[in-house]
């Protein structure tokens, strides 16, 4: 049986962290599902949806889940399972905006946001628990410039903020650019 093992992949949009993770979820050898985040809101989002199937082995089980990620993750975690979660960035969307969290920073207010904090805090302490391989695909998105709009700014900061959090929770921590990946993170070492 293999150990268990949680993985943060983490890059830019187009940087290629999909496509890694499904290629360490293949070659896991375990029974792979695929736990999707994202919701079909307007034609473009379902298509990207769909390219994203399409790349996919058809003999790999699904999930959809756009807010109760952790509940779900517990539910099929398991030591024969790989779970590829794609992805927090989009996960984190649904919290704000299921939440009050973005129209308090779309009104000036302090942000007080109970759905996300508690969403982002069950799956934060539920991950060194989880059986299995568990991998977890994340937008890096603090490299630009501050964006001008307040939700953006929350956006920003939170992403920040959750891929600081999962990444210490996880065992390896993988940085993908132009395709490339960097182990910022392995089993059994440290953080570079």
């Amino acid at each position: 049986m293999e150990k268990a093992l949680r993985e943060l992949i983490i890059g830019g949009a187009r940087s290629g962290k999909s496509a890694l993770a499904e290629q360490r979820a293949a070659a896991s050898g375990l029974e792979v599902v695929y736990v999707a985040t994202a919701q079909s809101r307007d034609g473009e989002m379902a298509r990207r949806i769909a390219h994203h199937r399409e790349r996919r082995p058809a003999h790999w089980g699904l999930r959809e889940e756009p807010l109760e990620l952790a509940a779900l993750l517990a539910r099929e975690a398991s030591p024969q399972r790989c779970l590829l979660v794609d992805c927090l960035t989009l996960w984190l969307s649904n919290l704000l905006f299921a939440g009050e969290a973005a129209r308090q920073a779309e009104a000036g207010e302090a942000v007080h946001c109970p759905l996300l904090q508690g969403q982002t805090q069950a799956l934060v302490e539920l991950l060194p628990a989880l059986p299995g391989r568990i991998i977890l695909v994340s937008n890096e998105v603090g490299w630009g410039i501050v964006p001008m709009h307040p939700v953006s700014r929350l956006f920003g900061d939170e992403q920040g903020r959750l891929n600081q959090r999962v990444g210490a929770a996880c065992e390896q921590v993988t940085l993908v650019a132009a395709g490339l990946p960097l182990s910022l993170k392995s089993p059994g070492g440290s953080a570079a």
